[in-house]
């Protein structure tokens, strides 16, 4: 009889479970700020997709007549040093930027997924030799790194996102890495290997899908600091190279009428700043609606 009630107080005292697609929507949307920056990447994502309609004007179109106007009722930013419209050229920026930054995440986290996978798995040697190299990579920080390999490749768009691309791949393959090397551990992998199952077969199916959390976490963290490398790249000239419209660039060129017409930096680089913002708190909000220490919990 006493052990009967023992048993029914401890599940008295048990946290109710909740299915995980409510537990991963009520956590993720705990804070306002996080569904603050899920407004403001949605609102980046359409205005990227639909800039063509949007924009009020051809952001590469000069006209001499209109150098340097204030903001007003036909030009709601007014206009550049060229007669271009300052905010046409900010919204076609917004393709840009989501470009640059999903084509250079995605070449750092296949690429570092897969290496850091074969380091964290083999061992050995293999990881050795792989972490050394990823060690001297990290020796220089990422935008720097990206610098030197942005000036031996030369500007353009192509160019920026293989040099960030490359610049990301360290952070991906010691994350990947440390994943892989608490997973193998796992008795669950000790009984694939003692039945027969092959190396491929353990990394693909049972190693792999129980390291991406974290690495989801990242990617969307290092959305914003990819946005900002791009940014800084183009402001320092080796970037995306003119009249193509980038938000860092834009900065560069207004930079120097900051006193009499601070609009021109300004405008680009509060965009720039509110979507590293609403990236980082989404990442945020990502990593403690995916912590396992919540899972199945209110």
């Amino acid at each position: 009889m006493a052990d009967n009630e023992i048993a029914i107080d401890q599940l008295q005292e048990s946290p109710p479970r909740i299915s995980e697609l409510k537990r991963f929507v009520r956590v993720f949307f705990n804070r306002w700020l996080v569904a603050f920056g899920m407004i403001i990447i949605l609102l980046f994502l359409l205005t990227a997709a639909f800039a063509p309609w949007i924009a009020p004007y051809d952001p590469y179109e000069t006209n001499y007549e209109q150098i340097l106007q204030a903001p007003n009722s036909h030009h709601l930013l007014g206009t550049d040093t060229l007669g271009r419209d300052v905010l046409s050229r900010i919204i076609f920026g917004a393709r840009t930027t989501l470009m640059v930054g999903v084509i250079a995440l995605g070449i750092a986290a296949i690429i570092g997924m897969f290496i850091g996978l074969i380091a964290g798995y083999f061992g050995g040697l293999t990881y050795s030799v792989i972490m050394r190299i990823i060690d001297a990579m990290m020796a220089f920080p990422m935008i720097l790194l990206a610098l030197v390999i942005a000036a031996l490749l030369g500007g353009g768009l192509r160019n920026v996102m293989i040099a960030l691309g490359i610049s990301l791949i360290p952070g991906y393959v010691r994350l990947m890495c440390g994943q892989v090397l608490a997973v193998k551990a796992s008795d669950y992998i000790l009984a694939e290997k003692s039945i027969g199952a092959s190396d491929l077969r353990i990394m693909l199916k049972h190693v792999f899908p129980n390291c991406i959390p974290p690495l989801i976490v990242m990617v969307t963290l290092m959305m914003g600091s990819t946005i900002l490398a791009e940014a800084g790249l183009s402001y320092l000239g080796i970037g995306i190279e003119a009249p193509a419209a980038a938000w860092g660039g834009m900065i560069s060129d207004g930079y120097t009428r900051l006193l009499t017409n601070p609009i021109l930096s300004v405008a680009p680089g509060v965009a720039i700043m509110l979507v590293v913002f609403a990236f980082n708190m989404v990442g945020d909000g990502l990593r403690d609606a995916l912590d396992p220490r919540l899972r199945g919990t209110i």
